[in-house]
């Protein structure tokens, strides 16, 4: 058995202290074997911060190679791991300076492979993930026949052409365990006091021309694929709780999701 999680931490640093111990109180008790984060703050360290944190020795960090956002931090996706890396790679995603990466492990002598990617970032669809997400699918088709995870934030909702792909090669753990992906993954309700009224009225107007509707977005972007080496036996969503002490301060913007999967070969 494998237990594995995905989690878009959020490179923002506002709220950060709080933010960081419901991560760190939460995936303690998860006790992963392999953990995938996307939006590693790399001038604040945030990924190897976790890592200490979580006693996970081994770390696989992808910086991007551009910063996505205009005088953003840079930011980059990693892997933590419990187990050494027999192998990893990474994989230019040839838009928006974006890179997937993945490492072999061996648990219980049993290869097995963990995919980790941050996606093409834009409201709806747009052939640009969709090439990103051929790109990973071929990448990933050159292995030997071994037990693949691919996780991470697609920036896709379940309804959308690039996850039809997606779907077409892997399963998705959450909906095979539950019969359908969560309502949502995000945004959660955490809030950004420092966020300027120009960009929450900018979201809003995107949010009415690309999904027509007035009240404010929410949705699936986040999954754990397998291929048929795998089995299911639980799938959930994790770090949905808010702070004690304030009902606005959540671990991030994103929910994670954890698995418990099984080799069948």
């Amino acid at each position: 058995m494998v237990k594995v999680v995905t989690i878009n931490i959020l490179f923002d640093m506002e709220c950060w202290e709080k933010r960081s111990k419901l991560l760190v109180d939460e995936l303690k008790v998860i006790n992963a074997d392999l953990i995938a984060l996307q939006e590693i703050n790399i001038q604040e360290q945030t990924g190897d911060w976790l890592a200490q944190q979580l006693n996970m020795p081994y770390m696989y960090l992808v910086p991007f190679q551009a910063a996505p956002y205009k005088n953003g931090p840079e930011y980059g996706i990693g892997i933590l791991s419990r187990y050494p890396f027999v192998l990893q790679q990474q994989l230019d995603l040839k838009s928006q300076g974006r890179l997937a990466q993945y490492v072999q492990v061996n648990i219980n002598n049993q290869p097995l492979i963990f995919c980790n990617g941050h996606y093409y970032w834009q409201p709806g669809t747009t052939p640009a993930r969709m090439e990103q997400f051929k790109l990973l699918v071929d990448w990933l088709s050159e292995l030997p026949l071994l037990p693949i995870i691919a996780v991470g934030d697609f920036n896709a909702t379940p309804d959308t052409p690039e996850i039809e792909f997606i779907r077409e090669h892997f399963i998705s753990a959450y909906a095979a365990h539950h019969g359908s992906e969560p309502e949502y993954t995000c945004p959660t309700p955490l809030s950004k006091p420092s966020r300027s009224l120009t960009r929450k009225i900018g979201r809003r107007v995107v949010n009415i021309l690309v999904h027509r509707k007035i009240e404010p977005w929410r949705g699936t972007l986040d999954y754990i694929f397998i291929n048929q080496r795998l089995q299911v036996h639980n799938c959930e969503l994790i770090l949905t709780k808010s702070a004690p002490d304030n009902e606005q301060i959540y671990p991030s913007d994103h929910f994670g999701i954890a698995a418990e999967l099984e080799v069948t070969l």
